[in-house]
C-alpha cells in the first residue's frame, strides 16, 4: 500500500512542509512550501512570529490539497525549550518569546534562589542550559502565568493548530527541564514548588506517535484536505531526526555501538539509550537525558553547531559580502589547517550578532593569529566544531564505558564533506554522513508507524538504509598530532580561564554555549 504523509518542520532559520510518501518499501520526500522565520526584535527583546508561522502552514495546506493525493496523515516538529501560552480560551498569549530572548538570566537566578543545580538535575536529568523553559518561565512577567494559563510546546501549538487537541508529546515535553524521566511525567517539584505554575498549566502527556484526531473542519474545508489525521510524531526534531539515523535497528542498551550527531544551527551529540543516566558524572560532564521514540533516551550533548557559520555569513552579507553556504565550504577548502581554533562551547558564542569579533577576540586572548579573510573564518569554525565533537563524543564513551564504531551525522551539516571528513579524523571513528532530510523523514515514519504503515523502529530504519545514498568517511591518519595539538591548546586555555557564575550555574555545571 502506498502512503503520503505531510511533515511540518520548523526551524530557527525556515520552516517547511514536506511530503512524505512510502511506496514499495521506499521512502521519498518533497518539499510543497517553504518560509523564511527570522527573530522578530522588540526593543532588547525577540520573539517569533507564531501567528505568521501558522499563516504560512495554511499556505502549504492549500498548495497540499491542490496536488490531490489521499493524504493520511500530518505531524509538526520544532526546536525544544520555547512555548506559547493560551488563555481559558485557547487564545494566543502574546509574545511567544524566542530563546535567545535576555531575559532567560534573571529566570537562572530565580530558579537558584529557590533550588540547586544538582537538585534540577536529579529531578530532571537535563543539562544546565541558561535558556530551558524552567528558566524562561521563572522569568515570566507577573500576570502572564495566572489561573487558567495553557502552556504548549511550538510543536505541540502547531498540532493544536491543526487537530483543536492539547497535548504535550513527550520527546518536546523532555527538553523543557520540567519532566521527570523517571516517573515519566510533569516535575510537580519543579513545576508547582519552584514556578508556582497553576495545576492545569501543562497540558497531558502523550507517547510519540500517538494520534490526535482530524484536521480540524474549518481547515479541511479551506484547503481540501479531508480524511487526514493530525499525529503527535516526534514533536522535537532531535527526536525525529534520530529515528532516522540509517543504523541496524535500536542503538538502546547499556553500551550502545553507534552515536548520533545531528547537525544544524545546533548540533546534538549523544547515544541512544534504555534508560535515562541521572548520576553526578552525567551531571558533571554536562549531558542531557532526552527522551526518544519508543520511550528510549536519547543521552546526548548540546554544542553550538553551523551557527556559528551561519552567524558570519550574515555579518558579512549586512556588509555587502553575499556568499552562498556552497561558496563559503569552497573557501574553507583553501583556508590553511590548524591556523587558529576556538571553544566552540565559549558562552561569548552564543547571542547573535557580532560573532566575526568575536572569534578574533578568543584568538586574540588565546595568542592564536586572527582570521583574515572569510577563507580563514569558515576554516576556523569548521575545524572548531570537529574539536567540539571529538572531545564530547570521548566524554560520552567514558561516561558509558564503551567506543563506538560508528558515529551517524544527518540533517543538513551532513552535506558539508570537509567538516564530515574532519570529524572523522578528530573522533578517530568511521562517520556515515546522511540523510540529511533526517528530520523531515523521521516525523514522517513516526506517523507511518502510529497508523500501522510500518511495523517497528528497525523497519523504519531499513526504509532509511535503502531510500536514501549515505557516505562513508574514513578517519585519515594524522602523522603530524594535527588534531591533538588543537585539542592541547584548547584544554590549555580552558585549565587557565576563570569559570563565571553566567558560565556554570550556582552549582559549578557547566553550560554548553547553546
Amino acid at each position: 500500500m502506498n502512503s503520503h504523509f505531510l511533515a511540518c518542520d520548523l526551524g530557527a532559520e525556515s520552516g517547511r512542509l514536506m511530503l512524505g510518501s512510502l511506496v514499495d518499501g521506499h521512502l521519498t520526500l518533497e518539499e510543497i512550501h517553504r518560509w523564511p522565520n527570522p527573530p522578530v526584535k522588540s526593543g532588547d527583546s525577540l520573539h517569533w512570529d507564531f501567528e505568521g508561522l501558522l499563516m504560512e502552514l495554511a499556505v502549504g495546506l492549500g498548495k497540499a490539497g491542490a496536488m490531490r493525493l489521499a493524504l493520511d496523515a500530518i505531524s509538526t516538529d520544532s526546536w525544544g525549550v520555547d512555548y506559547v501560552l493560551f488563555d481559558s480560551q485557547h487564545r494566543l498569549r502574546p509574545p511567544v518569546f524566542h530563546y535567545r530572548d535576555p531575559r532567560s538570566s534573571q529566570g537562572v537566578e530565580r530558579v537558584h534562589s529557590q533550588i540547586a543545580q544538582e537538585a534540577v538535575f536529579a529531578e530532571t536529568g537535563i543539562q544546565f542550559m541558561p535558556f530551558n523553559t524552567l528558566f524562561q518561565l521563572a522569568a515570566e512577567a507577573p500576570g502572564r502565568l495566572v489561573s487558567g494559563t495553557k502552556l504548549l510546546p511550538i510543536a505541540d501549538a502547531f498540532n493544536h493548530w491543526l487537530s483543536g487537541v492539547s497535548r504535550a508529546e513527550v520527546s518536546i515535553a523532555s527538553t523543557t527541564q520540567l519532566y521527570n524521566p523517571v516517573t515519566q511525567n510533569w516535575s510537580a517539584r519543579l513545576t508547582m514548588d519552584v514556578l508556582g505554575l497553576p495545576a492545569d498549566a501543562l497540558p497531558p502527556l502523550v507517547p510519540s506517535g500517538t494520534v490526535l484526531g482530524p484536521l480540524r473542519p474549518e481547515l479541511a474545508a479551506a484547503s481540501g484536505l479531508t480524511g487526514m489525521q493530525v499525529i503527535a510524531s516526534c514533536s522535537h526534531d532531535t527526536g525525529a531526526a534520530v529515528v532516522a539515523v540509517p543504523a541496524s535497528g535500536s542503538g538502546g542498551g547499556a553500551t550502545p555501538e553507534w552515536a548520533y550527531l545531528s547537525s544544524g544551527t545546533w548540533s546534538l551529540l549523544g547515544a541512544e539509550m534504555g534508560a535515562p543516566l541521572v548520576t553526578e558524572a552525567c551531571r558533571n560532564a554536562n549531558f542531557t537525558n532526552e527522551i526518544g521514540y519508543g520511550n528510549s533516551v536519547r543521552l546526548l550533548k548540546n554544542i553550538v553547531g553551523l551557527w556559528l557559520i551561519q552567524e558570519c555569513r550574515r555579518e558579512w552579507a549586512s556588509a555587502g559580502q553575499e556568499y552562498s553556504y556552497a561558496q563559503l565550504a569552497e573557501f574553507a577548502v583553501g583556508g590553511e589547517p590548524f591556523r587558529s581554533v576556538v571553544d566552540a562551547t565559549d558562552p561569548r558564542f552564543v547571542t547573535p550578532g557580532g560573532m566575526i569579533g568575536r572569534i578574533a577576540d578568543f584568538c586574540r586572548e588565546s595568542d592564536q593569529p586572527i582570521p583574515r579573510n572569510p577563507a580563514e573564518f569558515i576554516r576556523c569554525c569548521l575545524e572548531s566544531l570537529a574539536l567540539a565533537y571529538a572531545v564530547n563524543l570521548r566524554s560520552l564513551e567514558e561516561l558509558l564505558g564503551t567506543r563506538f564504531r560508528r558515529l551517524h551525522i544527518v540533517g543538513g551539516g551532513s552535506r558539508n564533506a570537509l567538516l564530515n571528513q574532519m570529524t572523522a579524523d578528530a573522533c578517530r571513528v568511521s562517520v556515515m554522513a546522511g540523510p540529511i532530510e533526517a528530520t523531515a523523514a523521521g516525523n514522517v515514519l513516526v506517523q507511518a508507524m502510529a497508523l500501522g504503515r510500518i511495523r517497528s523502529l528497525a523497519e523504519a530504519r531499513e526504509i532509511i538504509a535503502r531510500s536514501f545514498d549515505c557516505q562513508i568517511y574514513s578517519p585519515q591518519s594524522d602523522l603530524n598530532g594535527s588534531w591533538e595539538n588543537a585539542r592541547r591548546r584548547l584544554e590549555s586555555r580552558e585549565r587557565s580561564r576563570p569559570r563565571s557564575a553566567s558560565a556554570t550555574g550556582r552549582s559549578g555545571a557547566t553550560s554548553t554555549s547553546q
